[in-house]
């Protein structure tokens, strides 16, 4: 047992930041990895793989959902793991046969895929194998609505994914599309609850143990984006913009406006909720958000990413 992280030997935890998810990577049994990064960073992805499983194949790929930050290195793994298989959640599986980059939010998110291929669907309610022990796929909606989360009862392991994270969850992307999905969130969060995990094992940041003060934390920040949607969609309006920091490092302010103009998902927030604002005011009172925080710095009409 790793000590550290309270984890089978076998369970290995690649934190790698906010641009790209976390990898779960098993590397005894049935070797698998638990979502794959953005695809900017496909190259490092498969080197910390060929790191940990040296000649060994790597049989599985799964993606808990199909975000562009957590199946971004599907295509370079297929490419450098030939017979592995990857599983998705069934959700969205015609479009990704169809490859509608569309559908799966990669243009209205102003992000990028490299297209790829699946061969299972990851089936709510089945287990599976992944190291050496059996894992239950539940589905877990709100941040998206086909996502899954997956849990090892014997040792109460839970794969989180974006819908439980030590300090809140992922932005509700359906709430931006007119679709009511905060309910969603709060049925996924007494799932969890329910399942009663031991260990959790975030889409994003540090492996944590205290679930109770996470969930507290994951319900008042939900209770507040309810009592205030407004407040949910500028704070998701900030997460695109961040992560296309993230991606690009620095942009001049014009560039990142009319970037934000051209993407649909800043035309949906902005139309619902801040259309007293021209884009253009709107956006810049996004980066000044950003800058106060430290997320960004602005010098000479340049924006750099911090």
């Amino acid at each position: 047992m790793n000590d550290s992280l309270q984890l089978p030997d076998d369970v290995h935890v690649l934190e790698r930041g906010w641009l790209s998810s976390n990898n779960i990577v098993f590397t005894t049994g049935v070797t698998a990895v638990v979502d794959t990064g953005y695809w900017t960073h496909a190259a490092q992805t498969v080197l910390l793989l060929d790191g940990l499983l040296g000649a060994q194949a790597l049989d599985l790929v799964l993606n808990t959902h199909l975000h562009s930050d957590h199946c971004g290195g599907n295509a370079a793994l297929a490419e450098r793991y030939p017979d592995t298989q990857i599983l998705i959640p069934p959700g969205q599986s015609q479009h990704v046969q169809a490859w509608d980059s569309h559908a799966l939010t990669y243009e209205p998110t102003g992000q990028h895929c490299p297209p790829f291929q699946f061969q299972r669907l990851l089936e709510v309610g089945t287990q599976l194998q992944l190291g050496e022990h059996q894992w239950q796929v539940h589905s877990a909606p709100g941040h998206d609505p086909h996502s899954v989360i997956l849990f090892e009862p014997e040792q109460r392991i839970l794969v989180s994914a974006d819908a439980l994270w030590e300090n809140g969850f992922g932005v509700v992307f359906p709430e931006l599309e007119g679709q009511h999905a905060f309910a969603a969130v709060g049925a996924t969060l007494d799932l969890i609850e329910r399942l009663a995990p031991r260990v959790i094992i975030p889409g994003h940041g540090r492996v944590f143990t205290d679930l109770r003060s996470a969930l507290a934390r994951a319900r008042n920040r939900l209770d507040g984006f309810i009592q205030n949607p407004a407040k949910h969609a500028h704070h998701a309006a900030k997460v695109l913009l961040k992560f296309k920091l993230l991606e690009i490092q620095q942009m001049t302010l014009d560039q990142l406006k009319n970037w934000a103009a051209s993407t649909l998902y800043f035309q949906l927030v902005h139309e619902r909720h801040f259309h007293a604002q021209q884009p253009a005011e709107w956006v810049q009172h996004l980066v000044d958000d950003l800058v106060r925080v430290g997320a960004a710095t602005c010098i000479d009409q340049n924006v750099f990413n911090r």
